[in-house]
């Protein structure tokens, strides 16, 4: 299968940084991205039954033992509709063990659970080891059987089973399957920037599972493409009513984003903290709003600071663990990469996703190629 088209296959360049080699969180090293995608039955809503468009994503925070050797990590939140397992801990102590799930709403719990499971295979009965593990979601029962719960714990391990490094599939895929932004078909998306030496050199790497977004809100390198490409020539798949949601509320762009950034720089809790409160302002630049219905939630983390102990080993020794951080201007170019690479990501996801039609023959539409290079060769922002 061929990889799916992705911005600057297109011509569209965001922003001035340098993008890593394959341009996704993968390019920080020993992370590593797996899908599992569930795709089954059309016609009528049946719960239980489908049709079912789902499915969940993981990412594999470095190349050690992910449940042993925890890493500095941070979180924020746009707007607090939405579930992240295990950021409370991560508050608390600025530590983030374990892989990342992302996945719908309603199937949030099972993956975090599956997460705990993994783990426990994954180490000698009677093993201390830490699990709070951290699982994000978005919903997408406007295509999806959502109720019906249709992410098993099988369908985790084998995300996890397939995460690799490398360029990372995007689109209609894993936890993006169903999801929707600024009433297109979008899904998972990527990107990444490569600092300078006399930056640092350091890479920051963002993947993003979006699913917000008003049409006539959508903006792609700073051009209003949502007003270029409206409603009326392609129909946005909340043509029907979403039960519970008004169609008022829909029309602020109502919905939600999840956004993991990594980097290989050797940040500090508090940094990390920092880095993520960026990646909404990349969200901004499309179009978000983080209205009062959408789960907009952050998390970085930095795999500078390796060879941490386990956070329940008993401490020994002098007990003091030797750390680097950044000095706080130093920090500026990874908030612009952040920034950049989040709006990128979301771009790709945009640009790499296809049309589906879902539960009871809703169809969201893929954004149109040549339509959006049309659009953006007239507003002179195709730079290839």
């Amino acid at each position: 299968m061929s990889a799916a088209p992705r911005a600057r296959d297109l011509g569209i360049v965001i922003g001035e940084g340098t993008p890593g080699p394959v341009n996704g969180i993968t390019d920080v090293a020993g992370v590593r991205v797996g899908h599992a995608t569930i795709i089954e039955g059309d016609g009528r809503l049946v719960v239980g039954k489908g049709p079912v468009r789902t499915g969940v994503t993981v990412i594999i925070t470095h190349d050690g033992d992910v449940w042993a050797e925890p890493l500095f990590a941070g979180a924020t939140t746009l707007n607090g509709n939405g579930e992240m397992t295990g950021l409370e801990w991560i508050r608390e102590s600025g530590l983030l063990t374990g892989p990342i799930g992302i996945t719908n709403t309603n199937d949030v719990g099972k993956v975090r659970d599956a997460l705990v499971s993994s783990a426990a295979a994954s180490h000698d009965p009677g093993a201390v080891y830490w699990v709070l593990p951290v699982a994000g979601e978005t919903y997408d029962g406007q295509l999806n059987d959502i109720a019906g719960r249709h992410v098993q714990a099988e369908h985790v391990a084998a995300a996890l089973e397939a995460a690799s490094g490398g360029a990372v599939p995007e689109g209609n895929v894993g936890g993006g399957t169903g999801m929707i932004c600024h009433e297109f078909k979008v899904g998972i998306g990527t990107a990444s920037r490569l600092l300078s030496a006399a930056l640092g050199g350091w890479t920051v790497g963002v993947l993003v599972q979006a699913n917000y977004g008003r049409r006539g809100l959508l903006r792609i390198d700073g051009v209003p493409v949502g007003e270029e490409i409206p409603v009326s020539e392609v129909p946005s798949p909340w043509g029907r009513e979403r039960p519970g949601i008004a169609s008022a509320e829909r029309a602020l762009g109502a919905g939600s984003i999840i956004g993991i950034i990594a980097t290989d720089a050797p940040l500090l809790p508090h940094q990390c903290a920092r880095i993520a409160r960026r990646a909404p302002l990349g969200v901004a630049r499309t179009g978000g709003l983080g209205s009062t219905s959408s789960g907009d939630i952050f998390l970085a983390f930095a795999t500078g600071n390796r060879g941490m102990p386990p956070t329940e080993q008993e401490p020994d020794g002098e007990r003091v663990l030797a750390v680097r951080g950044l000095t706080d201007r130093a920090l500026d170019p990874l908030f612009e990469a952040t920034v950049e690479a989040t709006e990128e990501a979301i771009v790709n996801a945009l640009i790499a996703a296809e049309t589906m039609t879902g539960r009871d023959g809703i169809t969201a539409h893929r954004l149109p190629h040549d339509r959006l290079v049309e659009v953006m060769r007239r507003h002179g922002r195709l730079r290839g």
